[in-house]
């Protein structure tokens, strides 16, 4: 090769390498910022571009008390991305024929589920993973007998005033039902069926099981005191199960794994399951959804809302851009999962603590680091 064209692939490959570091120092600047602006405890995220990890970091603190560093693979219970969790699982059995979305949930779970103020209107398992059935959590949702016309006087008092399928509520004890009623159609407790269904198919290190997961991973969560104007760690977000385990009864004892917000996962699995999604079912060679059913899942039912089953569409996130996915908080940890399935890219973004402020319904912070890492990563 001729020097001179050996001097201009050098000058090329020089000037490439400045610019990328030149873009890496201006995103790290931009991050830092923003963690400092919501005095972030840890944050750890997960960028997809063309159905690939492209890019995942963890910056901040596992443990503020130890001062131990986050690490990419601590684990987090994710809150409410977990349903979707639980949503993929009965949309597997819709696509074994064994259920139907439009069948009549008080059928699936064994007591009646009507809202006594619509007695006709059969409240459907489709409203149920679409907060559409206007059931409410005014009772609580740890127990299923909050809902039980035989088991509890108040019961009532567990429905909205609306016809079922007219409006959007959301609600914890839907999917803390919806939990219940896979474990009564296989039969199998439902940590062990989500494992066995998507965690193992996926080879992820996840699980709703708190005792069958290695505890020293699990990234502390803390919950900011306002009045304090400090962190409070919330071990409650980790606690064992062992005990409820003796007296377990299929189909009644599920909500303590809360099926609703109980999934510890690392961002990159996480993302992992997010490319599941973003593929419409498959994940490189495996499937675990159908294409019509991981579409469905996808598609607005509370059309206001933009939420799917398990799936939520956001239009403010990135201005005029549709993503899919959806989003959690408990404890003081808040999570968002969010993907465009045409262009296969996507956004996990999972923090242990922080200042919660909001912008409508969005946690600025989650929604600040997917607009940089949409700048820096995709566009």
């Amino acid at each position: 090769m001729p020097r001179i064209i050996m001097n201009l692939v050098l000058c090329m490959l020089l000037t490439s390498f400045h610019s990328r570091a030149q873009k890496n120092d201006l995103f790290r600047q931009e991050l830092n910022e923003v963690m400092e602006k919501y005095q972030t405890v840890g944050l750890a995220f997960a960028v997809v571009k063309d159905n690939k990890i492209v890019y995942q970091e963890a910056i901040g603190n596992k443990n503020l008390e130890r001062k131990e560093d986050l690490k990419i693979d601590n684990l987090f219970r994710i809150a409410s991305i977990s349903k979707s969790f639980t949503a993929t699982a009965l949309m597997q059995l819709v696509d074994q024929k064994k259920i139907s979305l439009d069948d009549d949930f008080g059928d699936l779970i064994g007591f009646p589920i009507r809202n006594p103020k619509f007695p006709n209107t059969v409240i459907t398992l489709r409203m149920i993973l679409s907060h559409t059935s206007s059931i409410n959590d005014k009772n609580g949702y740890f127990e299923l007998d909050v809902i039980h016309p035989t088991k509890n006087k108040s019961w009532e008092k567990s429905y909205n005033d609306y016809e079922p399928g007219t409006s959007y509520q959301y609600c914890n004890l839907n999917f803390n039902m919806a939990g219940a009623v896979l474990e009564r159609l296989t039969n199998i407790r439902f940590d062990k069926y989500i494992h066995q269904q998507i965690i193992a198919p996926l080879k992820l290190n996840a699980g709703y099981n708190i005792d069958a997961l290695d505890s020293s991973a699990f990234a502390t969560i803390y919950d900011f005191n306002r009045s304090e104007n400090k962190f409070i760690p919330q071990p409650a977000a980790y606690l064992s199960r062992k005990q409820a385990f003796k007296n377990y009864r299929i189909g009644e004892s599920t909500p303590i794994f809360s099926p609703t917000g109980g999934m510890k996962i690392s961002a990159p699995d996480l993302a992992k399951y997010m490319i599941m999604h973003m593929n419409y079912g498959r994940a490189e060679k495996t499937r675990i959804l159908s294409k019509k059913s991981a579409q469905e899942m996808q598609k607005p039912v509370a059309i206001a809302k933009g939420y799917g089953l398990a799936l939520h569409e956001k239009l403010d996130i990135l201005e005029n851009i549709r993503l899919i996915g959806h989003t959690g908080s408990a404890y003081g940890l808040y999570s968002s999962m969010f993907f465009h399935p045409e262009e296969k890219y996507g956004f996990v973004v999972i923090t242990n603590g922080c200042i919660p402020i909001y912008e409508g319904e969005n946690l600025l912070l989650t929604k600040s680091v997917i607009q940089l890492l949409h700048r820096y990563y995709i566009e």
